[in-house]
């Protein structure tokens, strides 16, 4: 019987890929020439990456040094604007994480930045469901030794991780827990125990 669920935010939680997108391009304009506007499609295809490989990818004629500086000031103008406009959640989000949340503890790990997952719970105020949460911007960890790190500090027995992507579903296995595979997202996954076509799939797969 699962005790709890550890949930991907980006592709599985909400869809953030035009307000960051938004948010990005408004802080490359005040460098002209550094490169052309940022895509969704473009930005679609980096969810769920370590920040510093997402700069890598979007600005690789740039020294380490300037493309971590962008990648900071479009860091910070995503979580100004997210926290207060928040972004599209999946369809009866609050009411599904409600119904499950009265039979087993939920959390997020992310591979997003600090501040990314309390953009989250303010916009939308959805913290009250989460028993802890955590991400690589605060760790410098990748996402399986997160979840186990989450593990870890909440004393859980019988996780399952829901995402979207091979990245989710190789931290899964790295955590040594199943893998319930978000088919509605962003991603592919390859292998997995059980799979959704929405989040309130969950309530006949978990309850």
């Amino acid at each position: 019987m699962t005790d709890s669920i550890i949930f991907d935010l980006d592709g599985t939680l909400w869809d953030a890929v035009q307000e960051i997108c938004n948010a990005w391009n408004t802080a490359l304009a005040r460098h002209p020439g550094v490169r052309q506007a940022i895509t969704e499609q473009e930005l679609q295809g980096y969810m769920g990456l370590h920040l510093d490989e997402i700069a890598r990818r979007l600005f690789p004629g740039l020294p380490e040094a300037a493309q971590q500086a962008l990648m900071a000031e479009c860091s910070e103008a995503e979580l100004i604007y997210l926290a207060e406009h928040g972004a599209r959640l999946y369809p009866n989000l609050e009411k599904t994480l409600k119904a499950l949340g009265s039979h087993c503890r939920l959390f997020i790990v992310s591979n997003c930045q600090d501040g990314y997952i309390q953009c989250f719970f303010k916009a939308h105020g959805l913290g009250r469901y989460f028993s802890d949460f955590e991400c690589a911007g605060v760790t410098g960890l990748s996402k399986g030794e997160n979840i186990r790190l989450i593990m870890r500090r909440n004393h859980l027995e019988k996780p399952v991780y829901v995402g979207d992507t091979l990245g989710d579903e190789d931290a899964a296995r790295q955590a040594g827990i199943p893998f319930v595979y978000a088919r509605y997202g962003f991603g592919q996954a390859k292998r997995y125990d059980a799979a959704i076509d929405s989040i309130e799939d969950l309530l006949m797969w978990i309850l």
